[in-house]
């Protein structure tokens, strides 16, 4: 049953709720692909100073940063801002940037992945400052850029270059109102075999380098089927994503083959562990095994370089921002939520995967509508997750 409390907010929440859907609507008609995110920023920046917040900045890579409050214990709220790409726009059922809004239905690219967490978390943040943020609180909200590209590195970025760092996080991915509390970390790799070019017509003459690969493509596969498994997070994994090949010519054999794989590590499994298997496929002979880098410059000149690899991450399920996260929410549901983990990766390999921070996720939306044609939030629980975010900081403080 709905608590007085959470019913309150509920409908603190219900009556900012034409200014959250116009708010979603307006990033979603704004295309962000991860480091040309500056038109979507400005207009989020704007939201933030409108809805008149302590603080309200653009860091070096180009997040946007909001603050409520100075005291000692430190929360951080994040959304990324960026969005995959649409494919091909004729795949699509409607405009992917027209934020349609049809039967308590918003659609669009990011309308799951994830805007619809940063305009819950803003209208949350200004329903808990008029309430009365308690004292001993600071709120970071952050719309957070390049997580597409990059998991964390934004965050990285703010905790280590700009002294944000949180006593607890909070993340946007989309939960479906559950609460999410870890997930597989992952790494990007490539494996390169050489060759030596000649003439299709004298192809005996040279060393195909795409031949040399075939096996160690099946060697993958064979990996794949081998990788341990945890109850709570899952199988590891490990799939072929993309291959290349160099050559002179389309008539010339391939001097060179690279595959790219995407690895999905679980617990107890490393970036060491996962190279040093990779290194040890039976048909890998003399093939180059290396570990990607991420190289790139911010919509707002800053510059970011860190080693593609993201460290898998779990908090313990009767930890304090569980719990209070799942409190906050049973109290505006009237239910306890689920307690799970994503299947995907997320900015928490930062806060929690690296740094040790406590993280969970909470948010409206449905993981497996990600990335999809298909993306669409219930304004409903976009009303309910506004409610839920002006709590946690109460319920946390009341948990200290």
């Amino acid at each position: 049953m709905t608590t007085t409390r959470g019913a309150a907010a509920l409908a603190a929440a219900r009556s900012h709720e034409p200014a959250i859907v116009d708010f979603l609507r307006g990033m979603i008609a704004i295309p962000a692909e991860s480091g040309r995110e500056q038109a979507r920023c400005e207009l989020v920046a704007a939201a933030y100073r409108s809805l008149g917040f302590d603080e309200v900045f653009i860091d070096e890579l180009g997040t946007v940063v909001a603050r409520i409050g100075s005291g000692p214990f430190t929360i951080l709220f994040d959304g990324h801002v960026d969005c995959v790409g649409v494919g091909d726009p004729a795949a699509w059922p409607h405009d992917p940037f027209r934020g349609r809004f049809e039967d308590g239905l918003i659609w669009g690219r990011g309308a799951v992945d994830e805007l619809p967490a940063i305009a819950a978390m803003a209208y949350g943040a200004r329903i808990v400052a008029d309430r009365g943020l308690p004292p001993g609180i600071t709120l970071y909200l952050t719309a957070s850029v390049m997580e597409e590209d990059c998991d964390g590195a934004c965050l990285l970025h703010l905790i280590e270059r700009r002294g944000v760092r949180p006593d607890a996080v909070v993340l946007g991915e989309p939960t479906d109102l559950a609460v999410f509390r870890g997930h597989r970390g992952r790494l990007e790799a490539t494996i390169t075999t050489r060759g030596v070019s000649a003439h299709g017509a004298h192809a005996d003459r040279g060393v195909n380098a795409l031949y040399a690969m075939a096996p160690i493509i099946g060697d993958v596969a064979a990996l794949d089927a081998q990788l341990r498994r945890d109850p709570f997070l899952g199988k590891g994994s490990v799939i072929v994503s993309h291959i290349a090949c160099t050559t002179p010519s389309l008539n010339a054999v391939p001097d060179s083959a690279t595959i790219t794989l995407d690895r999905r590590m679980t617990t107890g499994e490393t970036v060491d562990s996962a190279l040093a298997e990779l290194r040890a496929l039976p048909h890998l002979g003399s093939a180059e095994v290396a570990l990607l880098r991420y190289e790139a410059t911010g919509w707002n000149g800053g510059t970011v370089s860190q080693d593609k690899y993201y460290p898998t991450w779990v908090l313990e399920e009767d930890h304090a921002l569980v719990q209070g996260v799942a409190a906050a929410a049973a109290e505006v549901l009237g239910r306890a939520p689920a307690i799970s983990r994503w299947h995907f990766s997320t900015n928490g390999v930062a806060t929690m995967g690296r740094l040790g921070i406590p993280t969970v996720g909470f948010a409206p939306g449905r993981e497996e509508l990600a990335h999809t044609t298909e993306e669409h939030v219930a304004v409903e629980d976009l009303v309910k997750a506004t409610a839920v975010y002006s709590l946690i900081p109460e319920v946390l403080w009341e948990a200290r």
